[in-house]
This record gives structure tokens, C-alpha cells and sequence, in this order.
């Protein structure tokens, strides 16, 4: 299964819309079941160094579907996953990216969300993978 172009512009709107409900500019990005980019919007103002986080964090949640604080944390010196994030071109260790699950829990793709402090990042793409239709 593979998220749809419908699919992943329904979850920027909500994530945009999330991003105004706390004040912040976001760049949001959504990918398929492959990590492969299915839409990604750039709100005004969103700073431009956060376009490529986005991306990856979308990329990084999915390759290894699991919320990208979570391999932040297993990523840390000492840790079972140390020095990741140069893995793959590049991976983003710090939460704003989420799995998109389909009805039935299967992992369909990702977003990323990248703009303000990590915290509001992983909020906005929380609540982007949370309104799958």
C-alpha cells in the first residue's frame, strides 16, 4: 500500500493548518511507502534551511518507521544506533518526522516537519499522520 497524492495533500492541510493554530511557519513534507517525495508545502516564511530537514525526516521516519525522536534517542553516544544519521545520505535524528499508518496499521509513508523547535515540529506531524483519510 502506498499513501495518496490525495492522502498526503489532506495531511499538509492539516498540518498547516496545526501549524497556525501554534504560530509557527512550517515546511512539510509527506512520502510514499518507498520514501519517495508525494507532496511538500513550504508555508510563507518558513525558513528556508528547514526545506532538506523536512524531506529527511520524512525519509528517516520511514525508512525505519519509527518517530525520528525515538532514533534520536537510540542514536546518542553509547546507544545501539550511534552515528545513524550518516547513513543513507543523511538521516534526521530529532523528532518532526511520524509513519503515516492506513486503517489497518500498515505503515503507507511518513511526514516530515521542519520550521520551529522540535517539540511544535513533532506536534504539526503528529498531527498530520493522525488524519489519514
Amino acid at each position: 500500500m502506498n499513501i495518496t497524492l490525495e492522502q498526503a495533500e489532506h495531511i499538509i492541510t492539516i498540518a498547516k493548518a496545526t501549524s497556525t493554530k501554534i504560530d509557527t511557519k512550517m515546511n512539510i513534507a509527506v512520502v510514499d511507502a518507498g520514501a519517495n517525495l508525494v507532496a511538500f508545502a513550504r508555508m510563507d516564511d518558513a525558513w528556508l534551511g528547514s526545506l532538506d530537514i523536512a524531506i529527511k525526516k520524512a525519509k528517516t521516519a520511514r525508512y525505519f518507521d519509527m518517530n525520528t525522536g525515538i532514533i534520536g534517542e537510540l542514536s546518542q553516544p553509547g546507544q545501539p544506533l550511534y552515528n545513524i544519521e550518516h547513513s543513507n545520505n543523511g538521516l534526521i535524528t530529532f523528532p518532526g518526522g511520524v509513519p503515516i499508518k492506513d486503517a489497518a496499521g500498515v505503515i503507507i509513508g511518513a511526514i516530515g516537519v521542519s520550521g520551529s523547535s522540535v517539540e511544535n515540529d513533532h506536534t504539526v506531524a503528529e498531527a498530520g499522520a493522525l488524519s489519514i483519510l
